[in-house]
């Protein structure tokens, strides 16, 4: 989280290129530019439940 929010400030505060960030921080530019789209990491969310469902223990 703090990493996510020191990109953000140095793009959106700063005023530097997000392509200057991103060789900055080690990341790929897309991904600089996903973090300032969302003031909040989205997170992961699975889409749908797995097909397998639940594992069973033979006995």
């Amino acid at each position: 989280m703090e990493h996510y929010i020191k990109v953000r400030r140095t793009v959106m505060v700063e005023g530097r290129s997000e392509r200057e960030v991103a060789r900055y921080f080690g990341i790929h530019r897309k991904t600089v530019k996903k973090m300032c789209q969302y003031s909040v990491p989205p997170g992961y969310q699975r889409k749908k439940e797995p097909i397998w469902g639940t594992v069973r223990i033979p006995s």
